[in-house]
């Protein structure tokens, strides 16, 4: 697939915030660095933060567009509000814990114009200690992918290793962190299935995307930064930093587990007899339970 030089373009960017702390406006500045690229339109969904994030940012860059929610809608329905709204024809939704690097931008939003059969894409989502978020490189999580993931440490079709990494290559899903789509593309699919709170929604979107014809694609020539589960206080990485409360990081951990089940009772489970469907179920309750007590994921 080639990749045109330049190419003018609007872009509107969609970053769900709640309690992000001081990584939101450093979300922000980072989009302020880059503007040049493309014709950026911000918009900022806050979900009810209870710390300074939204008061910074709205003071620091009062052109963005706010939406104020009085409680915690979950990530898909907080993205949807703005999506109505949007007229442009490219978005991304990007997370408020990653920061975007110089030409990620212009690069990607050129590769989507020159490749119309593309529904959605994303560049290499890189971690604080410089490895790729898997997430952000998905296979479907079929019963097969995920026994040889969880039992014999076979990633090849959970994560689709075995891809070629270092160039632009077509895969079954990429993470909210950053997502860019097109507004006909969600036309055709709908927004975010809001019977997903938090986790999951992602992956719902790309299978429908899928359904209609249109390739997920992984470009990996450019980069963003993601630091990861600051809001959700989940991962070990970054529960130091998080400012979730353990109300917080209850209901995230058990839509993490819910949010297995709504997939694959919505996508995959005509697919299996019963005995296999039964297995599913159980492996994910098991695994619930036992994670229970570090509330991670």
């Amino acid at each position: 697939m080639k990749v045109l030089k330049k190419i003018n373009n609007n872009l509107s960017v969609v970053i769900v915030n709640f309690n992000s702390g001081d990584f939101l406006v450093e979300c922000l500045d980072s989009l302020e660095q880059v503007k040049n690229e493309v014709n950026l339109e911000i918009w900022v969904v806050d979900n009810a933060s209870l710390d300074t994030s939204i008061k910074k940012a709205r003071k620091k860059y009062p052109h963005v567009n706010y939406l104020l929610e009085k409680q915690n809608l979950g990530f898909g329905k907080a993205n949807n509000l703005a999506l109505r709204q949007i007229k442009n024809e490219y978005i991304l939704i990007l997370n408020p814990d990653s920061q975007v690097l110089p030409g990620t931008l212009e690069l990607m939003l050129n590769f989507m114009k020159e490749n119309p059969d593309v529904g959605a894409s994303t560049c290499r989502v890189e971690k604080a200690d410089g490895t790729l978020d898997w997430a952000s490189h998905r296979g479907w999580p079929t019963p097969e992918a995920a026994f040889r993931y969880y039992f014999l440490g076979d990633d090849s079709l959970y994560h689709l290793t075995k891809r070629p990494m270092s160039k632009a290559h077509e895969i079954d899903a990429l993470a909210g962190a950053f997502m860019l789509t097109r507004k006909s593309v969600l036309e055709k699919t709908g927004l975010f299935d809001e019977d997903y709170w938090l986790y999951g929604e992602d992956l719902d979107l790309c299978f429908r995307i899928k359904q209609n014809g249109f390739k997920i694609m992984y470009v990996p020539e450019v980069k963003v930064l993601h630091l990861k589960g600051v809001a959700s206080g989940l991962k070990k990485h970054s529960q130091n930093i998080s400012t979730a409360t353990r109300q917080s990081q209850l209901r995230a951990f058990n839509s993490f587990y819910e949010t297995m089940k709504i997939f694959y009772q919505k996508h995959l489970e005509k697919n299996y007899p019963f005995f296999i469907n039964w297995l599913v179920f159980l492996g994910i309750n098991l695994k619930w339970a036992l994670a229970k007590r570090n509330l991670t994921v």
